[in-house]
């Protein structure tokens, strides 16, 4: 299952896990009462396991941590970002289709 392969980024762990990450990492920035993040879930957990091993997915739910989100001036959600070497180098805002991901991932990869 997907759930094995997703990440829960936090406020405290994003330095690490995300900007620290020798991978390209997909941080998908949501809140448990946010339709269109619950809408865009299974596709997140989907890409976890495609594209497993060769990159990191997880999620940061906004709520709970406030700091990171603020740090990256995010206003809507769900914001997908991805990272690359300590730096966000993509930035896909609302619910996105699953080929404009895939498309972002594999121009990152």
């Amino acid at each position: 299952m997907a759930a094995e392969n997703l990440v829960t980024f936090s406020d405290a762990n994003f330095q690490k896990d995300v900007l620290e990450s020798d991978k390209l990492v997909l941080v998908d920035f949501w809140a448990p009462w946010c339709q269109p993040c619950l809408r865009l879930g299974p596709t997140i957990d989907a890409l976890a396991t495609e594209f497993a091993g060769r990159m990191t997915v997880g999620k940061l739910n906004t709520d709970d941590n406030q700091q990171t989100p603020s740090s990256y001036s995010i206003s809507g959600i769900p914001t997908v970002m991805l990272f690359k070497g300590g730096q966000m180098v993509e930035k896909l805002v609302g619910l996105v289709p699953r080929d404009k991901l895939v498309a972002a991932i594999n121009n990152h990869i």
